[in-house]
């Protein structure tokens, strides 16, 4: 399997560089063919580039070095449907508490699960399958390097998670998200040729580190509209001064607001059609 993603990336790989990345490989041949006298101007050039690489990198939210969902599309917009994302479990703690608040209020979520999360706790993914929910592609083991890593790298990292959830559901994830949304350029083609599609959010209530509720829910809300993407953690999650974690402690006045504007959730599965 690894050895015929190997070969689409190869194929894959010029037709999915972005016009930051074809400045970028222009930039540094010419600096190939200047090496032994490189101009002022050529050196700061690269220079600048790389510091932009790297702020790339550390945006999620970019779409410099690929294809990058951060909304859903305008005709999901234009029918007030939103997706809830719940990052890093399952948790064998949480995830059981969200699973009952989503059914109880009547919501459809989206979860990125860790593969090696899944596969220790296979009643759990089955469970938010079999309750309407999607299982997506969030690494095998969310490694925190995962910015640093190469092509091959990211191959067994993204293609060892669809076969785990694959086997454990029996449904093959058709999106990914990156650690912290944090990757570097190699990832746009591996993604392309396991035939998955990037997506970060429209906004984030950074709820694994802030315990108050009310201050995360202002921040997924303030504007909420149709297309929105959401993003909420199940597991690494927060606790609020009770010791309830966040997720739980706001989902119940997220979908009054939804109500309120007359907005629905939906599978990114759905949405992504």
């Amino acid at each position: 399997m690894l050895l015929a993603l190997d070969q689409r990336l190869r194929f894959t790989l010029p037709s999915r560089l972005t016009w930051f990345l074809r400045a970028t490989l222009a930039l540094h041949v010419l600096a190939v063919f200047t090496v032994w006298w490189w101009p002022v101007g050529v050196l700061a050039a690269l220079v600048l580039n790389h510091a932009l690489i790297v702020a790339a990198t550390l945006w999620p939210r970019s779409t410099w070095l690929g294809p990058n969902r951060c909304r859903l599309p305008a005709a999901a917009a234009s029918r007030g449907e939103l997706a809830i994302t719940i990052d890093d479990g399952p948790d064998p703690e949480v995830t059981p508490r969200v699973l009952e608040l989503l059914e109880s209020l009547g919501l459809t979520a989206s979860f990125f699960c860790i593969a090696d999360r899944v596969a220790a706790y296979p009643e759990l993914a089955r469970d938010i399958v079999a309750r309407g929910h999607d299982i997506q592609n969030h690494t095998a083991s969310h490694r925190h390097t995962f910015s640093f890593l190469g092509p091959r790298a990211y191959l067994a990292e993204v293609e060892r998670a669809q076969q785990i959830i694959e086997r454990v559901t029996g449904h093959r994830p058709t999106c990914f998200r990156a650690p912290a949304g944090f990757r570097n350029p190699f990832l746009a083609p591996v993604l392309a040729a396991a035939g998955l599609e990037l997506v970060s959010w429209t906004r984030r209530g950074f709820d694994t580190r802030e315990a108050d509720a009310e201050r995360v829910l202002g921040r997924l809300t303030r504007g909420l509209r149709g297309g929105d993407i959401l993003l909420l953690h199940d597991g690494h999650a927060a606790r609020d001064g009770s010791g309830q974690p966040v997720i739980c402690a706001l989902l119940p006045a997220l979908a009054a607001r939804c109500r309120q504007a007359g907005l629905k959730t939906v599978r990114l599965s759905d949405a992504l059609v």
